[in-house]
């Protein structure tokens, strides 16, 4: 479980992204406020991650998140305003956010192991089969609910289901290369956690670099050319790995993806947010978060399943193999965000 390091940073990024997506549809021009932060929370994580594995153990990547947690919650009870509800109260959908929350649990639930147990497995069939229901019997209390929890229409614009689309393989191949990378550099070059942590530095920076590009370019060019470039970067980057072994080339390979896929980022929120009314902005901001989710999973299963040997210790033909994969599929992203992802601008909709 030492490989844990390279990741503890995933909620920092997660939580950059959400915000800088509501910042979108407010101001206009605030898509890259918390980017700064987002790059700084990721420096911190992976040495943070590597102090606690080879310091106290592993599990206090998950400990440590608790005294965080109550610091936030007391600096948010301080801090956010207190505004009276205006208007009439909504009912609150609560069968809506049970089954909604048990399908995306039981998915992801079932994508975590999927490497473990098998694709084809009984469990995982089962999982992913009972995850399907479950937002089979969303989708029906959503359309005869009065007060539905969602829009299902919003699922329908092209804008958001190209932003959900971008923000699923963006997270999926970043979370995927820094597992792929810190497993490599830990248990076949011998590194440590700490030195793990020291060595994911420049991929922090390079995601920085690279979402502050994005939303320039983005700004000018619009969100399909920023979307194709960036997963172009990327799977530039991460053919460096899948050719060439050895610390150097993995790290330098990994930053390059990682600018590409911080590029990504911002070309998702700019995609899905821009053409959303101001009442939809939270309901965008929460699919992508969902999808976020999913990508993570879905990306660690995937490349575990692909690196399975050499995961074990026997070779380091599955890492090659596993990073040619995440290059392939940023490739074939490109292509279909060349397709797919509308010319849009971070502008507020004229509904707003």
């Amino acid at each position: 479980m030492d490989q844990l390091p390279a990741r503890i940073d995933q909620p920092g990024q997660s939580g950059t992204w959400t915000t800088r997506e509501i910042d979108v549809v407010e101001t206009e021009i605030a898509l890259l406020d918390g980017v700064p932060e987002g790059g700084g929370g990721s420096a911190v994580g992976v040495l943070l991650g590597g102090v606690l594995t080879g310091g106290p153990s592993w599990e206090w990547v998950f400990y440590v998140n608790v005294p965080i947690g109550v610091i936030v919650f007391i600096g948010l009870t301080r801090t956010l305003p207190t505004e009276p509800p205006t208007g009439s109260r909504v009912r609150l959908d609560v069968p809506g956010a049970l089954l909604v929350t048990a399908g995306t649990g039981t998915a992801i639930y079932g994508l975590i192991g999927a490497g473990d147990r098998g694709w084809v497995s009984a469990a995982t069939l089962g999982l992913l089969a009972g995850a399907v229901i479950l937002y089979a019997v969303f989708v029906v209390v959503q359309r005869t609910s009065r007060s539905p929890l969602m829009d299902l229409g919003i699922l329908t614009r092209r804008p958001v289901t190209s932003g959900i689309f971008l923000i699923l393989v963006a997270t999926a191949l970043m979370i995927s290369v820094f597992f792929l990378g810190s497993f490599y550099l830990q248990h076949h070059e011998g590194f440590g956690a700490l030195q793990t942590g020291l060595l994911f530095l420049p991929v922090a920076v390079a995601t920085i670099i690279g979402a502050q590009a994005a939303g320039r370019l983005v700004g000018s060019a619009g969100a399909r050319p920023t979307a194709v470039a960036s997963m172009l970067i990327a799977a530039v980057g991460l053919a460096v790995p899948a050719f060439l072994q050895g610390p150097m080339p993995v790290v330098i390979g990994v930053s390059l993806g990682a600018a590409g896929i911080g590029a990504a980022f911002v070309a998702s929120s700019t995609t899905a947010l821009s053409q959303v009314a101001h009442h939809e902005a939270g309901l965008a901001s929460g699919l992508l978060s969902t999808f976020h989710e999913f990508g993570a999973s879905l990306g660690v299963a995937v490349v575990s399943s692909i690196a399975a040997a050499s995961l074990a210790g026997s070779t380091d033909v599955g890492f090659s193999q596993a990073f040619t994969f995440a290059a392939v599929t940023a490739a074939v992203s490109a292509v279909l965000a060349l397709l797919i992802v509308p010319t849009v601008r971070p502008a507020v909709a004229d509904s707003i």
